[in-house]
């Protein structure tokens, strides 16, 4: 054993690798992205990694590997899940032999995601265990009890990791690579009454596994994820999961300093009340016996859990099966707030309130000596200085301009030309749905020119399906690819168009342009979207012709490429009009005594102010053509 200091996501890779992972897939979505990539990292050859086109790929690949035997594990965010819930929902019935883990990364908030979907929720749907750490030592131990899980019961194993555990940093143990487990893969061996599920094969299955999951629950229950700790005397009790049990933990730390009562411990207080706390570190299957010891003696509970109200339901329904007139509260009456993360401070404001703690009075006194931080400012996401989307957003823009049109976007760093001065993204759903949703809008909006922009990864990850749609049933639409040469809003991942794997290997590149024609699109061109007039030419002659045609705008992102030479601005020539504030709302590009300078720590010389300053005050950057001049 060694100690390394480790980002949560970097733990589970590492717990995963001691685990004897063989086969690693998965889709980058933050706050998931690190986990797979830190497994690359680390990998000595002995481990197949690979960026799955999508989920549903990742997931596929990883179950037939486990199918063979061997430990694998695919890694996405919760949104991801339903790209992949196809697959898994059939997986949990026909099983696995080798230890598979589905790794989803919860979001509340949601700070980088579409949605604040509940995984634990997912889990109980698709009947498989959840595993929820509660911290970054707990995800690099729960990883390697969840393989065992795994290949004990012959499912797949969700862990369940939120942002807040993925991103966090701490100190730990972790084991030298010559303590690490060594699976022996048997291989695939045939057996269609076992790996093809039909049917009847599923309706076996569905009752093997109702009879199952209480086992697996009993089992989980006794693994130290769970428990109860706290003053056995208690009337009141606490329950709680994941980061909300490193929560209540804290905020009774600073209770306790500022109180001098420990709430739960032993010793009782004419003023305090003594508290049980409950753990639920693996929620599916419940831990119900351990969660009935939890409720014993008990008159009231606070729930304190993030996103859906999950435990708060679990123990109402033990509860009511094992008649205790207990009052449990959370979520659902609205003492826990319902949505957005929780922090400390907000979990120390609900155990106040439920246990009666003066908020004039002792919560003055936690306070007081804390320094009162001045608010951060109101910093609303936006595209770097020198992307070429917004050069791509304005080129459309301009060629629009007089005309009927809807601009469909996508998930992707794209989705921010939704902010102005662009205002170019109309509508934003999943990825994949741009491509979609503008055959919807054409089929009754038929004076309206239909565009969907989609970035060069999502395309492969789920808009191809949506183009072989428009072209099959005939659809009247634009495709805007922005092909930036990489994945850029997860980290700069590889995807099928950058010709290199995560094995490292160097590999042909697969063609967009090839692909579009290949689904026989009208017409395909490619254009720079820095040389701004060409750019503009192209739009208007493409959006006039009837059918499904693509537009390529071709120029790489900011973080792969080398600046080019950065722009000024001759003060002498600018008429401070501020058209190219107004028209690009690009961050590098602001106003300084009340004259509009380029800051050069910003600029990366895309040149695409030049093209819309009125009066040739601005100079350096690129021009036409991608060349650079001073």
């Amino acid at each position: 054993m060694h100690k390394e200091f480790l980002m949560g996501n970097e733990a589970i890779a590492l717990g995963a690798m001691a685990a004897g992972v063989n086969v690693v897939s998965g889709y980058p979505g933050t706050p998931s992205t690190e986990v797979l990539e830190a497994i690359a990292r680390g990998n000595d050859g002995s481990i197949y990694v690979e960026w799955s086109v999508n989920e549903k790929a990742g997931l596929e690949v990883a179950a037939a590997a486990s199918y063979s035997g061997a430990r694998s594990i695919v890694t996405m965010k919760q949104v991801g899940l339903n790209v992949a819930s196809d697959p898994l929902m059939s997986l949990a019935y026909v099983g696995v032999k080798g230890g598979m883990v589905v790794m989803v990364a919860d979001d509340p908030g949601p700070i980088s995601s579409q949605t604040e979907q509940d995984t634990r929720t997912f889990g109980q749907f698709a009947k498989l265990p959840v595993f929820d750490p509660s911290s970054v030592a707990e995800g690099y131990e729960m990883i390697q009890t969840a393989f065992e899980v795994s290949e004990q019961y012959h499912t797949p194993v969700i862990l369940r990791p939120t942002t807040r555990v993925c991103h966090a940093y701490a100190s730990l143990e972790v084991k030298d690579r010559e303590e690490y487990y060594r699976n022996e893969i048997e291989g695939f061996v045939k057996d269609s009454n076992r790996w093809v599920i039909f049917p009847r094969l599923s309706y076996r299955r569905h009752g093997e596994i109702e009879k199952a999951l209480p086992g697996i629950g009993e089992t989980l229950g006794k693994l130290s994820y769970n428990k109860v700790e706290g003053s056995r005397l208690a009337t009141v009790g606490i329950a709680c999961g994941g980061i909300s049990y490193a929560y209540v933990k804290e905020a009774f730390g600073i209770l306790k300093e500022k109180t001098g009562f420990d709430f739960l411990g032993e010793e009782n207080s004419d003023k305090y009340p003594n508290v049980r706390l409950f753990k639920a570190g693996t929620p599916h299957p419940f831990p119900e016996n351990l969660a009935v010891e939890f409720l014993d003696g008990l008159e009231k509970v606070l729930v304190v859990e993030e996103l859906d109200p999950y435990i708060e339901r679990q123990l109402m329904q033990v509860a009511g099966e094992h008649r205790n007139g207990i009052r449990i509260e959370g979520k659902l009456h609205g003492v826990v707030k319902h949505a957005g993360e929780n922090t400390v401070e907000s979990v120390q404001e609900n155990l106040c309130q439920f246990l009666q703690i003066s908020m004039g009075n002792d919560m003055d006194n936690v306070n007081a000596d804390a320094a009162c931080p001045p608010e951060l400012p109101v910093r609303p996401p936006v595209l770097c200085a020198g992307c070429p989307h917004r050069a791509s957003f304005y080129a459309v823009k301009k060629a629009m301009e007089g005309r009927k049109a809807i601009f469909c976007g996508d998930i992707g760093c794209y989705t921010l030309g939704n902010a102005m001065p662009l205002d170019m993204v109309d509508s934003c759903l999943c990825m994949g749905a741009g491509i979609t949703m503008a055959q919807g809008f054409g089929v009754v909006e038929k004076d309206t020119t239909c565009f969907a922009f989609v970035g060069d990864s999502t395309f492969f990850a789920s808009g191809m399906t949506g183009v072989v749609n428009a072209v099959y049933n005939q659809h009247d639409m634009v495709l805007v690819v922005l092909d930036n040469s990489t994945t850029a809003m997860t980290g700069h991942q590889p995807h099928p168009g950058t010709g290199k794997t995560m094995m490292g290997d160097i590999v042909n590149k697969v063609s967009i342009v090839k692909i579009l024609e290949a689904m026989g699109l009208t017409k395909v061109c490619t254009v720079n979207p820095l040389d701004l007039d060409e750019a503009v030419r192209m739009v208007k002659e493409v959006a006039d012709l009837p059918g499904v045609k693509a537009i390529i705008f071709k120029s790489p992102c900011i973080a792969v490429t080398k600046p080019e030479v950065q722009c000024t601005i001759h003060k002498d020539r600018c008429i401070n009009c501020k058209k190219c504030i107004r028209e690009l709302g690009c961050p590098a590009i602001t106003v300084e005594d009340g004259k509009v300078v380029i800051e050069p720590d910003l600029c990366f010389g895309c040149g695409i102010c030049k093209a819309v300053c009125p009066v040739g005050a601005i100079d350096g950057g690129k021009v036409a053509g991608g060349s650079s001049n001073e």
